[in-house]
């Protein structure tokens, strides 16, 4: 019994080798404003996406361009032997979290007083690899 638990781990370590993320914590941009630029690079190739973020003017952008280089040398120190071109690497799935809200108080007329809210949002970007040959 022991022994079959060790293969179906080891085959789950394998499935695992092709797929690599990174994720940014409290990025101090509403979640709404990285959504756009999120939605802009789901599912395409690392390469593409790359390219598309380098050249957006989104604040948010070059945030998440950093993330996915990230997640991209992830995948590179799990698959030392691996060729990146060869791997064809896309973005798998790009998830952006609420992260915790700054809550502050501007003066209002008539002596009120206005919440503002200053949000923040947590990104996970998986990046996996469609071929799935090892050297």
């Amino acid at each position: 019994m022991g022994s079959r638990k060790k293969q179906m781990a080891d085959a789950i370590k394998e499935g695992r080798k092709n797929v690599a993320f990174a994720k940014l914590n409290n990025c101090p941009t509403s979640p709404r404003k990285m959504r756009l630029v999120a939605d802009l690079v789901r599912g395409k190739e690392a390469e593409k996406a790359l390219q598309i973020l380098r050249f957006s003017q989104k604040e948010a952008s070059r945030r998440l361009e950093k993330l996915l280089l990230s997640a991209i040398a992830n995948w590179q120190a799990k698959n030392e032997d691996a060729d990146i071109e060869d791997a064809d690497l896309f973005v798998q799935e790009i998830r952006v979290d609420g992260g915790s809200m700054l809550k502050r108080l501007r003066p209002a007329p008539q002596g009120r007083a206005h919440r503002i809210r200053k949000r923040s949002n947590h990104v996970t970007v998986v990046i996996g690899a469609k071929n799935n040959t090892q050297a």
